[in-house]
């Protein structure tokens, strides 16, 4: 799955518990008739990715949707989901940069030798 929107929100690097855990979370607003604001976090070394990135850039984000059940000390089951992602790219939202063009000299046949023309 993909996510397209304007980063809305770059959170740091949060370490969780003693084990190395890391997540790092972004909000994404999408560009719709009724904006949606969508977390996603980025684990362990997918929090990285995010390094090069700020607030206001249009990015396009490949994520994955997760599921868990949790069973509670009463039995009861719970459900929690997750939208993680794995890659993010700069959607380039720019102008395009114009292309420099060579200038040709005008192109006169008046001065050579062999023109024979009657004019």
């Amino acid at each position: 799955m993909e996510l397209t929107g304007e980063i809305k929100v770059l959170n740091d690097v949060q370490n969780i518990g003693n084990n190395g855990f890391r997540k790092r979370e972004v909000v994404i607003t999408t560009e719709e008739q009724y904006p949606q604001h969508i977390l996603v976090e980025f684990i362990q070394d997918k929090c990285d990715l995010l390094d090069s990135f700020v607030v206001g850039q249009e990015v396009k984000i490949a994520l994955n949707l997760r599921g868990r059940e949790w069973i509670n000390p009463e039995g009861v089951a719970k459900y929690f989901n997750a939208i993680q992602g794995w890659r993010i790219e700069l959607v380039n939202s720019k102008q395009p940069t114009p292309q420099t063009q060579t200038q040709q000299e005008p192109v006169s046949f008046i001065d050579e030798a062999d023109n024979d023309l009657p004019f």
